[in-house]
């Protein structure tokens, strides 16, 4: 379900790389982490290193120029490097970590964006399928939603938009899964609830059609066909062209004596 945001991060790293040249005296020629090193030296042997795609080098070394020299410039553009780093090493976890303490302690400078972004395709990108918890599919869509309510004109705003809508379809599509559960194992009240969340909180998702047609089904079932009428007719003025809405018809079709039953013999 998901665009992968790595190619506009990739794009990005022009943005948070301080340019080295005039800055460090010399290359570093090993992988000396725990050394004690200029700060020019030590930030150019882990951009040398993220060049290498040696990210989790890149990241650790990152992290010691922090260490090293916690009050200097480099530190803070450090930090975001080293975000960056665990992202594209694929260490999640860390990524969102260092990013956060970046805006914890910057949370004023101009790269606090580039860091809300960080933690928002981090999140986004270890979103599982709609069969499993979806704890960091809910994270993802805070995240990204803090970035475009802080910065809506920013340059990461409109992927961020765009990751908000796959990530709102696909929590709807977990509703839909769960109501699917329910019906199949005739907890129709159960079923009804979920698929009246997609309809009610995600009306702007893929999965809303058949929600209507499998609240149609349900209320069938719960024996307020009235309320199933009602769902019919959304799904018809809506979205008439669909599958769904000829199932829902076909349904509604079927079910006229309940709608109007025959009156009572005197």
């Amino acid at each position: 379900m998901r665009i992968s945001a790595r190619p506009l991060a990739l794009a990005l790293i022009a943005l948070v790389a301080l340019p080295l040249a005039g800055c460090a005296g010399k290359k570093a020629k090993g992988d000396l982490p725990y050394v004690a090193r200029d700060v020019g030296t030590l930030y150019s042997a882990a951009k040398e290193r993220l060049d290498k795609r040696q990210y989790k080098l890149a990241a650790a070394l990152f992290d010691e120029v922090e260490r090293q020299h916690p009050y200097s410039v480099w530190a803070r553009r450090a930090q975001l490097m080293g975000a960056f780093s665990y992202y594209l090493a694929k260490d999640y976890p860390k990524a969102i970590e260092s990013a956060q303490r970046f805006l914890a302690v910057h949370p004023g400078n101009r790269d606090a964006p580039y860091a809300y972004y960080l933690i928002g395709i981090s999140y986004y990108e270890q979103i599982s399928d709609v069969t499993r918890d979806q704890k960091i599919t809910q994270q993802a869509l805070d995240a990204l939603g803090e970035l475009t309510r802080r910065y809506p004109n920013s340059r990461y705003a409109a992927d961020a938009r765009l990751k908000i809508d796959l990530v709102r379809d696909h929590l709807a599509g977990k509703e839909m899964e769960v109501g699917r559960f329910y019906q199949k194992r005739g907890q129709w009240l159960a079923a009804s609830i979920r698929f009246r969340n997609v309809v009610e909180n995600y009306q702007t998702t893929t999965h809303v059609p058949e929600a209507l047609m499998r609240l149609t089904e349900s209320y069938l079932a719960l024996g307020v066909p009235q309320e199933a009428q009602k769902s019919a007719a959304v799904l018809g003025v809506n979205y008439p062209g669909t599958d769904w809405y000829a199932r829902a018809y076909k349904l509604m079709q079927e079910n006229q004596d309940k709608l109007h039953p025959a009156p009572a013999a005197k």
